[in-house]
């Protein structure tokens, strides 16, 4: 009989039997993978690693004041391959593994993508033979998702892809000339490079494993940082209106022979830039077939003489400094001598004329002008042409913009002091220009021109919101005086016709500004018209300008332009009819 103590020591040594067993196991499998396949183990470790990818976060869009999107970005894929792999997938082949070749596979994908196969299969022959273990070439770049999708499903093992934002243009040369474009450095123009702070996305990291035979192991990818996309810039520009401004001067540049046109629309209250065309402009779609002189904005960077469109800001300073009035009365001469010894005249002959203040503006003349400037200190000319913006960059700091030129009170020459208060002598921006006549038509405020309300990041926040504090430049009445007179231009004037829309009150100036070249003024001309409506309730200010055309050398090449252009910007904001009628104002005595 078997007593207890017998049956507990057999089940003792049956138990380390057991755990002798077990333990004898580890030790053969620790031998196993440490001394026999410690070789093989770590081939095999090596092959299955993690591989590190970008995760490209998506570059903000630009869109207009409703929406509409100007700049956007779309993911494109480059198919990649590791070419140790494909040298496994070779070997393969030789001795007879393969079910379909190399080749095979490369025909596929190159007929997917529009590639050739053979040049795919020289390039990755070439790399392997200046690294045997090289792990990443290129097959095809950008292409579209719907060719990844299709490469994709050919599952090759070698094959792998990245996905990488692009930028598109869906509106082409629509704002082309702001918005600017991205190069294969990054941003290079206009606002894409100007904000690129705003737009540029921040990528992320992740990583994958991947098996000895070089696939893409499923459920393996850790993302170790997110992705953050770029912020939404949000421009003034309506995109109706600025493709109608850009079509119009393109067409009236064309029948005239211009080198250049700009166009500019500017909301009064706000100094919201509605458009600011050029012409010829740039389609971000196409950078190469644009000149480069023609790859930003002239309205922002291209200072010129503007002529008389300037002696409105003459006009108002006088009428301001209580230096003139509207009715007062002086001689416009034939000829006028400065005090440097030069002549000024007006663009037709005439003896002396009679006119009111009021009529020396409305008429545009050069003498008349001459004669009630003098009435000016030349610190209060160069103050007051100054304070209307110009000599300095306005507000919207446009990527490349010019200050253009006055001349310091201390430093002018008699005759120069005299002639850049009818725009000669001095150089000034079609958004100056622009900037000049809202300040008019806004009662004398001159409100920041602004061409983007904001940036709004992902998160909410927004940023490079812009100043709105207006400056007065001159009092209401002043800018009132002015801009009734204004309204004879269009009422009395020669381009009566050309300039008037039935149902509204406009006032706009002419100005056909001779070119210096070399020194010396030349047969060359810039025309312009510049204007606001509705006059007696200003809502917008428009500007048009021709650099040297060849047929029509006076502004009656920029009012049809100008008209046309009002028109569609009245009939698009709904602009409610003039009700009441222009003021009487003499002209002469």
């Amino acid at each position: 009989m078997v007593t207890a103590d017998r049956r507990t020591r057999r089940r003792l040594a049956a138990w380390m039997l057991v755990l002798a067993i077990i333990l004898s196991s580890f030790v053969v499998r620790l031998v196993d993978i440490q001394v026999v396949r410690a070789e093989q183990l770590a081939q095999e470790s090596e092959a299955r690693r993690s591989i590190p990818i970008t995760i490209y976060g998506a570059r903000g869009d630009i869109v207009d004041s409703r929406g509409v999107v100007l700049a956007d970005s779309v993911f494109r894929y480059d198919i990649t391959v590791s070419p140790r792999f494909v040298a496994k997938a070779l070997e393969g082949e030789a001795v007879g593994e393969a079910t379909t070749t190399v080749a095979d596979h490369l025909a596929a994908i190159a007929a997917i993508v529009e590639g050739d196969s053979a040049a795919m299969l020289a390039d990755i022959t070439a790399q392997l033979a200046a690294d045997p273990d090289d792990d990443h070439a290129y097959l095809a770049r950008g292409v579209t998702p719907e060719q990844f999708e299709q490469v994709r499903d050919l599952e090759i093992p070698w094959v792998y892809w990245e996905r990488i934002p692009a930028r598109t243009y869906p509106n082409g040369q629509i704002a082309g000339n702001l918005v600017g474009f991205l190069g294969t450095d990054g941003p290079q123009t206009g606002l894409e490079y100007r904000l690129n702070e705003c737009l540029e996305a921040t990528n992320g990291e992740a990583t994958y494993e991947r098996g000895a035979d070089g696939v893409r192991l499923p459920g393996t990818t850790v993302v170790a940082r997110d992705a953050i996309d770029g912020g939404t810039l949000r421009l003034t520009i309506d995109s109706d209106v600025q493709w109608f401004a850009q079509q119009a001067i393109a067409e009236q540049a064309t029948a005239i022979g211009a080198e250049w046109a700009t166009a500019v629309v500017v909301r009064v209250d706000n100094g919201h830039i509605i458009a600011a065309a050029d012409w010829p402009t740039v389609d971000p779609n196409n950078v190469d077939g644009t000149a480069v002189e023609n790859l930003g904005s002239r309205v922002f960077t291209w200072p010129y003489e503007p002529g008389s469109t300037i002696k409105s800001a003459t006009f108002a300073a006088l009428f301001d400094s209580g230096a003139a009035t509207v009715a007062d009365q002086i001689i416009a001469p034939r000829r006028y001598d400065t005090i440097a010894g030069f002549q000024i005249g007006d663009a037709w002959d005439h003896g002396d004329l009679r006119y009111t203040a009021a009529g020396v503006l409305m008429n545009s003349s050069n003498t008349g002008t001459a004669v009630l400037s003098e009435r000016l200190s030349l610190a209060q000319r160069h103050d007051y042409l100054t304070a209307f913006g110009f000599g300095t960059e306005t507000a919207v700091d446009f990527l490349g913009e010019e200050p253009g030129f006055v001349g310091e009170a201390d430093a002018v020459d008699g005759h120069t002091a005299v002639t850049q208060m009818f725009g000669q002598g001095m150089t000034a921006t079609s958004a100056q220009i622009a900037s000049l006549y809202q300040t008019l038509a806004n009662d004398g405020v001159r409100a920041p021109l602004t061409l983007v309300t904001g940036c709004e990041h992902s998160d909410g926040t927004v940023t490079d919101v812009p100043s709105t504090e207006g400056v007065r430049v001159v009092s209401e009445s002043a800018a009132r005086d002015v801009v009734n007179t204004l309204e004879n231009v269009v009422t009395q004037g020669f381009l009566s016709r050309q300039l008037s829309i039935p149902g509204y009150r406009v006032a706009a100036k002419t100005g056909t500004a001779e070119v210096s070249e070399n020194g010396e003024y030349g047969n060359e001309r810039i025309v312009s018209v510049a204007g606001m409506a509705p006059a007696d309730d200003p809502q917008f200010v428009v500007v048009v300008t021709y650099g040297k055309p060849d047929t029509m050398k006076t502004s009656a090449a920029a009012a049809p332009t100008f008209r046309s252009i009002m028109t569609q910007v009245l009939k698009t904001f709904r602009v409610a009819p003039s009700t009441v009628s222009a003021p009487s104002i003499p002209l002469t005595w």
